[in-house]
């Protein structure tokens, strides 16, 4: 059995023809990707920084507050006492 003409000519989402259904598209050539990124958004950029600020600049800084003093801690947490080693016999040497 081979395909038919009518088949063949068609791309794989074309393959079947549904009435009443609409399609619109734009021509890949008409589209413009970066229509006023430059002369819209980026000045944009910082009144909606400055409008979110008191949103997000409080969590930033209490958690690089949170995470320098838990740095802290731990660093001197893991510090041995030199009083603890005072008395410390080397094992090493030979005791006659």
């Amino acid at each position: 059995m081979f395909p038919s003409k009518v088949l063949m000519d068609k791309v794989f989402g074309n393959l079947a023809h549904v009435r009443g259904l609409l399609t619109y598209r734009l021509s890949p050539h008409e589209l413009k990707p970066f229509a006023g990124a430059f002369s819209k958004g980026g000045p944009n950029v910082i009144p909606r920084t400055t409008s979110t600020l008191m949103t997000w600049l409080p969590v930033l800084i209490t958690s690089i507050l949170i995470y320098v003093t838990v740095e802290e801690s731990h660093k001197k947490s893991q510090r041995k006492n030199p009083n603890d080693f005072l008395n410390e016999v080397d094992p090493n040497t030979v005791s006659d």
